[in-house]
């Protein structure tokens, strides 16, 4: 039942018996850490079968000298703790990688919870010194070892979909290994964005993205990505003039970039950076429908964009549709608390009335709330506009009543997947094809979820309706666009593509369609894949 600090390879791990529920959430309320799925490590296959489904690809993985974690469905019933992925249908899994994992492993254990050596959103201890420090109010012992590690990497995750393996975290295993292009491209140092940073330096032929950052929002973090920078630039012995910064003025990495003198400075817009970064991973520049799709980037018009349907044509790009905006009530706020992007989603179609709806958020959230939610969305007070396709997400799934308040990045939208079922029907959206750029209205849909819940299906068979719906509407604006452009290639990028459902619904429907479907693989399609987007942005600059 203790928790222990081990020193690893890339970092420190804080390791629990998997299934010892008291050690598994005393870990989460030292660390703190309430909701967030922790890894796990087995000594074997074996082993990891007795409580996960794995396939033959995802044992190749598994098995490979790149060692990451690998998400599995969980079996049910098994003997792990529920404490260590709550809400989520998968575990994280992973083998031992070092000759200490070994020998911890012929101990009496299924699996070991082997999760980060840090507290939260910091990054990850390496030192001894420091490990004792910062771990010794979460970890009852330490194992170290006179080894020092000289740069920390986490562990990198990945998920096998449609039999292609789509990388989440790229970390340990993987970086520093390039990424070739045909031809010598300038020298570049990419600053990535906020959330998920990563950095990227050009040479030659060759790109380099760095291992996982982290969120820039505390000094560890700003320190940990200028000391990457400063040792990547050292054993690639470059020193980049050119640096690639995001459009956002709030971002920790853009503010970083301006301060640079005797350097030429480039923003690269966020969803266009994504797109690139799929392009480049895929080899192909020539022009495509790019699919854009997260919860919020910085858009030229100074909103948050994030619903995003670009035809890219190499360092321009135009944006032919996109999801209507609407208030994000409080800002950040409404990222962290998605029942007020269910208000948000509510109030133009309602107004006062929503006070009158079924809706199972009532029962949670004080009506004083909601009303202070419409004031500030009727008065534009604190509520920036986005279009953000994640945000949606959210807002669904506190309109259903699966998340209000979210630990982690992406939890309501993630819970909503888990808990959809297999249904024949779906929500529809209306497309406003009168101007460019065309507007997508998801207000049929909230309105289909808010009849649904007063007639009463469970709210897996509305989360079912709701992703079925979203790939018919993102399938219908492709065509669309084709039929606009002549183009049949179509680029999958941004954070929402981590949805199993979604990528491997869109990259069959598209195909079938006669689409050229290019997607991510060994670079996230999250914002860890931003810098890699903003590097291939200059170069093509560069090249026009």
């Amino acid at each position: 039942g203790w928790i222990v600090a081990i020193k690893g390879l890339g970092g420190f791990h804080l390791a629990v018996d998997a299934e010892n529920s008291e050690a598994v959430m005393q870990l989460r309320e030292r660390k703190p850490r309430k909701e967030k799925p922790f890894a796990i490590m087995s000594k074997d296959l074996n082993a990891i079968s007795q409580y996960a489904t794995i396939s033959q690809a995802d044992k190749e993985l598994l098995t490979s000298f790149k060692r990451p974690i690998v998400l599995a469905p969980k079996k049910q019933p098994n003997t792990l703790s529920e404490g260590i992925a709550p809400g989520i249908n998968n575990f994280g899994v992973m083998l031992p990688y070092t000759p200490l994992h070994y020998l911890l492993m012929e101990g009496n254990f299924l699996a070991l919870v082997m999760t980060s050596g840090n507290i939260t959103e910091e990054p990850i201890c390496i030192g001894n010194h420091e490990a004792f420090s910062r771990l010794k109010g979460i970890a009852d012992y330490f194992l170290i070892h006179n080894r020092d590690i000289l740069q920390r990497s986490d562990d990198s995750v990945c998920q096998i979909i449609n039999e292609k393996v789509r990388l989440i975290r790229r970390s340990r295993g993987y970086v520093p290994l390039p990424l070739f292009f045909d031809k010598d491209l300038p020298q570049v140092l990419a600053c990535g964005a906020e959330e998920k940073n990563t950095i990227c330096l050009t040479r030659e032929n060759k790109v380099f993205v760095s291992q996982h950052i982290g969120e820039l929002e505390n000094l560890e973090t700003l320190q940990f990505f200028e000391h990457v920078i400063s040792h990547l630039k050292r054993i690639l012995e470059i020193e980049p003039k050119i640096l690639a910064y995001d459009l956002h003025p709030q971002y920790l990495s853009t503010k970083w970039a301006l301060e640079q003198r005797g350097v030429k400075l480039i923003g690269i817009q966020h969803h266009h950076a994504h797109i690139l970064s799929c392009l480049a991973e895929n080899g192909d520049f020539s022009p495509v429908i790019g699919l854009a799709l997260d919860g919020i980037g910085y858009g030229e018009d100074g909103r948050l964009w994030g619903g995003e349907v670009l035809l890219v044509d190499k360092a321009r790009y135009k944006r032919l549709a996109h999801l209507s905006y609407r208030p994000l009530p409080g800002g950040e706020k409404a990222i962290k608390a998605p029942w007020r992007m269910a208000i948000s989603y509510l109030y133009p179609i309602y107004g006062k009335e929503l006070l009158e709806l079924t809706l199972p958020l009532k029962g949670v959230i004080e009506q004083k709330r909601i009303e202070k939610i419409m004031y500030m969305i009727e008065h534009g007070i604190n509520c920036p506009l986005s279009s953000g396709l994640g945000r949606l997400f959210d807002a669904v799934s506190a309109m259903v009543g699966i998340k209000y308040h979210i630990d982690y990045s992406a939890q309501a939208a993630i819970e909503l997947e888990m808990c959809q079922e297999e249904t024949d029907e779906s929500y529809e959206f209306s497309v406003n094809t009168e101007q460019m750029p065309w507007e997508i209205d998801p207000n049929p849909v909230i309105s289909a979820i808010v009849r649904d819940l007063k007639t009463g299906p469970p709210r897996g068979i509305i989360s079912g309706r709701f992703h079925k719906g979203t790939v018919n509407m993102l399938v219908k604006i492709c065509n669309l666009a084709r039929e606009e452009t002549g183009l049949k290639k179509v680029a999958l990028s941004g954070g929402v593509f981590q949805n199993a459902y979604l990528i491997s619904q869109m990259e069959n429907r598209l195909k079938a369609l006669g689409f050229i479907v290019y997607s991510h693989s060994q670079v996230p399609c999250n914002d860890g894949g931003i810098s890699l987007g903003q590097a291939t942005g200059v170069a093509l600059l560069h090249d026009s």
